[in-house]
Parts: C-alpha cells; sequence; structure tokens
C-alpha cells in the first residue's frame, strides 16, 4: 500500500521560540502570527514547546524555559512517519499540531490536522491524472509531467458551466488550504488547458488568487488537441466566460457568502 510520510506535507519554516525570551515576547509572536503556540529551540534542536495555556496569567517578563512543556514531556514525530498514524495519534492526544523532529532531535517541521486533512483530500487527483494520461497515450502522444504552480489568467477552460455551491465550498477550502490541485497541458502558447478543476479555477479567480497548484501535463505535440478545439468552438477563452448556474443573482449571492465565511475564518 502506498504512504505518504510526514514530510510530504510538514510546514518547514517553523516559528519558533528561545528558552531566554519572555511572555512578552510569545504574546507579541500570537499577535503577529495567530498561531497558539511555538517550539523552543536552542541550537536547532527541539527543547520544548511553549502555548497559550502556558503564559496565561503569566508576568511579561518570566522566562519560556520557566513554563513550557520540556521535551520528554512531549509527542512529536519524525518526517518519515506515515501521516494517517500521525492524524489517529493526534485524535488520540488531542493535539492539532506536532513537531517534526529528526533522529538527532532537530526541528525540521511542524504537522497540523490540516495537513493530515489536505494529504487525503490530493490522493484522489492522481487517479484522474493517471486516466487522463492514459486516454492520451492510447491516442499515441508522448508526454511527461511534472507538479508545480500555475498562472490563473493563464488558465483556459474547457466546461462552460459550473455550480454556484460547488463553487462557494471550493472558494472555502482555497482559503483553508485545503484544495486539491487542478490538472492542466501546457500548450506551445504560454497558456494551460483546463482538464480538471473548473469550480476552483473559478474559485481562485474569484478570490484574486494568482497562481494554483497543478499538475501539468507537457504533451509533445505542434497540432491543437481535441479538447482544446471543443472549448474555442463554445468560445470559452478565459475563466471569466465559465457561467455560474444559479436562479439568483450570482455574484451577488457569492460576494455576500464568501464575505461570511472569509469573514468566519479570521
Amino acid at each position: 500500500m502506498f504512504l505518504v510520510k510526514v514530510a510530504e506535507y510538514m510546514t518547514k519554516n517553523v516559528i519558533t521560540v528561545k528558552e531566554d525570551d519572555t511572555v512578552k515576547d510569545v504574546i507579541r509572536l500570537i499577535r503577529e502570527t495567530g498561531h497558539n503556540s511555538f517550539p523552543v529551540v536552542r541550537d536547532g534542536k527541539l527543547v520544548g514547546i511553549i502555548s497559550v495555556r502556558d503564559i496565561v496569567g503569566e508576568d511579561d517578563n518570566k522566562k519560556v524555559k520557566d513554563l513550557m512543556t520540556k521535551r520528554e514531556d512531549m509527542v512529536v514525530t519524525s518526517p518519515e512517519a506515515n501521516i494517517m498514524d500521525v492524524g489517529r495519534l493526534m485524535f488520540r492526544t488531542g493535539f492539532s499540531k506536532l513537531p517534526v523532529v529528526d533522529s538527532d532531535n532537530n526541528l525540521v517541521g511542524i504537522i497540523s490536522n490540516m495537513d493530515v486533512i489536505r494529504s487525503q483530500i490530493e490522493k484522489t487527483t492522481p487517479k484522474k491524472l493517471e486516466k487522463i494520461i492514459k486516454t492520451y497515450e492510447s491516442l499515441g502522444y508522448k508526454l511527461r509531467v511534472e507538479r508545480g504552480k500555475v498562472k490563473v489568467n493563464k488558465i483556459k477552460p474547457t466546461q462552460s458551466k459550473i455550480e454556484a455551491d460547488e463553487l462557494l465550498g471550493r472558494m472555502y477550502e482555497i482559503k483553508k488550504g485545503l484544495a486539491e490541485p487542478v490538472i492542466v497541458i501546457k500548450t506551445k502558447n504560454d497558456y494551460y488547458i483546463l482538464v480538471d478543476g473548473h469550480h476552483r479555477a473559478v474559485a481562485a479567480k474569484r478570490l484574486n488568487i494568482e497562481e494554483l497548484d497543478a499538475y501539468i501535463i507537457y504533451i509533445d505535440t505542434d497540432k491543437k488537441l481535441g479538447i482544446e478545439k471543443t472549448a474555442e468552438a463554445m468560445g470559452l477563452k478565459s475563466l471569466d466566460d465559465v457561467k455560474i448556474l444559479d436562479d439568483t443573482n450570482m455574484d451577488k449571492v457569492l460576494e455576500v457568502k464568501a464575505k461570511k465565511v472569509i469573514k468566519n475564518d479570521n
């Protein structure tokens, strides 16, 4: 069975504090980042963790080392661990995130319950991708696939209509970092034909997001693909040409709902 490792989804640039930092320093970081806990490091080694609960009611000048949970009392994981095992561990312990350390106790990342969820959502995309690849290979095309970022304004749709309710859901997923990658075909004319992910792409456009995570298929041909010709026949030149299906004034409805979603998440 294919196992997804923690290293594939952990955050590598971790905001940390030092043992001699004060409660005042931690409060400042909480306000700046919105995080509720921070690993404590000494020369790159994990020595503890400090959270909001540890500093409530404490003097501003009290040191982190006097309040933190020490390393020997912490639950941690490794970059090689199976992410689903880590998810089960989080569920049993109630922790929303765990520090990730290597065999020498160097802090190398942090993994959250959202990262675990995202890893499972994205598992569905490779199955779709494999089916698309097999289809084009059966037609005699040579191709290669890369994982990367694509400019939203360079995406050309191949679907003329999408559903309003699903669009709202994709806007929420994108904001929370849970959206799976779109699948596109790179053309010779420096734009991308959208094969899968129309709701995600339109959601990104409406949220003014410039780039989307994507599986990019490079096909070795100078000819226009059938999917591209069909899109042109439907008058689809950009994501703005995709119609949102709803009985009401969808622009107004989406604007109101999106503001509520974003307000509730902040």
